[in-house]
């Protein structure tokens, strides 16, 4: 399997962390929230967290207070099939291809829930083929891009398709929940909205720079559930984010890292280039100890987790479009990602 184009897109509106506490501190909820959740909101977006802005689906941080079922799910319907379908148009146009090549989409996500899916709002919308299969893939977190990619790369292998688009959403804006709980208003400082795409072949572009997926893995640890997902409460989604995170994603992104790295006879200094999901600042630093990497090998993800903030699924995107856009040097490079579950998926590329 080989990447053909990547493709990104996130909303207009760019906020910063001190646009963002200023709205916290003038909204209703700023009084309905007790002394430590000031504190914990203050502490994460005053101090150095590795963010400095995000793109959220907001026309003014005032309307992300408005948290409500009917609310939250009228803005992921109004903004997830438009930044999915955008993400999908820029990298179609770098792919060389037409909408009629692709035969498999897959779109995966989980700040919202649709029926029918996401897949069928980027057919209309891309125009692509009335016979292409269609994939939605939910509820794995922000560990979903390699996962989307993995059954990209069975489909092609399976001679199902030639050209697969790979389509990674999320409008974290639109899964908002605000309480007294840390990990909750931790999560509600670090997360944005955007989309990723990629399309995928089982023949290279050519005369262009050779991406190919040569290994893969995964590694889901259920006994970890709780550290790490959503759950549903009062018709809507809230985020559960624990300490015990960064541990966590660092100690299976090495497992993942060492079993593929084994497989091809390799060791951590043969990789070049580092596509890892972020997480937060935290999470990057315990990657640098665990890897036994300097910051400067994790420079993209901490460039696309300052400018961005956390997008969840969509964020390896980034990344991977960062280190081609700015020449990475070829040779072995690892795409990795983690999240819900706990799991933890990593895949080797060739890049030439």
């Amino acid at each position: 399997m080989y990447f053909r184009a990547i493709g990104t897109a996130t909303p207009v509106a760019r906020y910063t962390k001190a646009e963002c506490l200023e709205a916290f501190q003038r909204s209703d909820w700023f009084a309905r929230l007790d002394a430590r959740a000031h504190f914990v909101a203050r502490s994460v977006l005053q101090r150095d967290n590795g963010i400095e802005a995000r793109r959220l689906a907001l026309d003014s941080l005032d309307e992300v207070f408005a948290i409500d079922p009917n609310t939250l799910a009228q803005r992921f319907l109004a903004t997830a099939p438009a930044l999915a379908a955008q993400a999908a148009e820029r990298a179609l146009a770098g792919s060389g291809l037409a909408a009629g090549d692709i035969g498999a989409v897959i779109v995966s996500t989980c700040t919202g829930y649709l029926c029918p899916g996401l897949s069928g709002y980027v057919v209309e919308r891309l125009a692509l083929r009335a016979d292409v299969l269609a994939f939605d893939l939910v509820g794995q977190g922000c560990a979903a891009a390699l996962p989307n990619l993995q059954l990209a790369h069975a489909l092609l292998a399976s001679d199902s398709c030639e050209h697969v688009l790979s389509i990674c959403v999320e409008v974290s804006s639109a899964a908002m929940y605000l309480d007294n709980d840390p990990g909750v208003l931790i999560s509600a400082c670090l997360f944005g909205d955007g989309a990723g795409a990629a399309i995928l072949s089982r023949q290279p572009k050519p005369a262009a720079r050779c991406i190919e997926w040569t290994h893969s893995t995964s590694l889901i640890e259920p006994t970890q559930r709780q550290a790490l997902k959503f759950e549903s409460r009062d018709g809507m989604l809230r985020n559960i984010l624990t300490r015990a995170v960064p541990a966590l994603a660092a100690t299976y992104a090495q497992q993942v890292l060492a079993t593929v790295l084994g497989r091809a006879g390799l060791c951590t200094a043969d990789v070049s280039a580092w596509i890892m999901h972020a997480g937060g600042r935290d999470v990057l630093l315990a990657l640098e100890r665990a890897f036994q990497l300097k910051a400067e090998d994790l420079r993209y993800s901490a460039a696309m987790l300052r400018e961005y903030g956390n997008l969840s699924s969509a964020f390896v995107y980034f990344v991977l479009e960062a280190a081609l856009a700015d020449e990475a040097p070829g040779g072995w490079w690892w795409l990795s990602s983690f999240g819900a579950g706990f799991s933890c998926h990593g895949a080797l590329l060739r890049v030439s």
